[in-house]
């Protein structure tokens, strides 16, 4: 009798006993209701809630964002530094400063190792604003000093046409590292022997000063700078390569391709020669 006026006549049963309640009748009448309560302890799922929402770096409206931002930086750093070159081929007076205080070649050069060492070692200063943009503005010019000072030794039609190669090289090498198959992320351990090697190949240039030997370098360090730039761009792009950089590191990203373009830069001027 009390199972049947139940069944005709539910009662208002308290929310805190509502899983007590719906288990007893289960067990003595087999009545199962059509709208199972819920307890508040059991938190209730928006329909919404189970669409994808996916605000990861894999996510193309982030992607392209980010993509978008560190082209934008690494055309002010390239415009400012190549500004800064033609002002030192152009106006003798500053030409001729720089090789006089030669001294300032090794402050910039000490400025850029320190820099690239605080923002590979501290998140902070390649992460919180304003300071990654301040660390990347010393960067950049004290890279466009030194860029200025070596393009000083050389005449300006040969420094236009380094320019014109360079161009060239990394817009062919942007497009390739988009369109192609082959994941050169999972290559950065080779590409870093690769540097290595270059490296140790220029300290010998420096005590053996043969033209053979720098033109080999030269090509060997131009052939390593463009796989570190398709390298980098991959990172930076994510998608399907094995690696990628984290959306929140677009002053690292913008830095890392802005120095492989200066290297191909500096590898192609020292290809093309013209020394004065």
């Amino acid at each position: 009798m009390f199972q049947q006026d139940n069944l005709t006549k539910p009662q208002t049963v308290p929310p805190s006993n509502y899983e007590e309640v719906y288990n007893h009748k289960l067990d003595n009448s087999g009545y199962v209701p059509s709208i199972i309560p819920t307890s508040p302890s059991v938190p209730v799922i928006d329909p919404e809630d189970l669409e994808p929402k996916n605000f990861s770096f894999n996510d193309q409206s982030v992607r392209r964002a980010f993509i978008r931002k560190v082209y934008l930086i690494l055309m002010g750093q390239l415009c400012f530094t190549f500004g800064m070159v033609a002002f030192v081929l152009f106006h003798e007076p500053t030409l001729k400063f720089i090789q006089r205080n030669s001294f300032l070649v090794t402050i910039a050069l000490v400025t850029l190792l320190v820099v690239v060492l605080a923002m590979a070692c501290c998140d902070s200063a390649r992460r919180t604003y304003p300071t990654n943009f301040i660390c990347l503005s010393i960067f950049t010019f004290a890279e466009s000093f030194v860029v200025a000072a070596i393009a000083g030794r050389f005449n300006s039609q040969t420094v236009l046409m380094a320019v014109g190669i360079t161009a060239f090289l990394c817009l062919v090498l942007t497009i390739f590292a988009m369109q192609s198959k082959y994941d050169f992320t999972a290559c950065g351990g080779i590409l870093l022997t690769a540097l290595v090697c270059v490296v140790i190949f220029g300290f010998i240039t420096i005590f053996w000063n043969d033209y053979i030997l720098r033109t080999t370098y030269a090509c060997l360090g131009a052939f390593v700078a463009c796989l570190l730039l398709i390298y980098d761009t991959q990172l930076m792009m994510g998608g399907d390569h094995k690696y990628s950089i984290s959306p929140e590191e677009y002053i690292f990203a913008a830095l890392n391709l802005y120095m492989d373009v200066v290297r191909i830069f500096l590898f192609v001027l020292t290809l093309v020669g013209g020394k004065k």
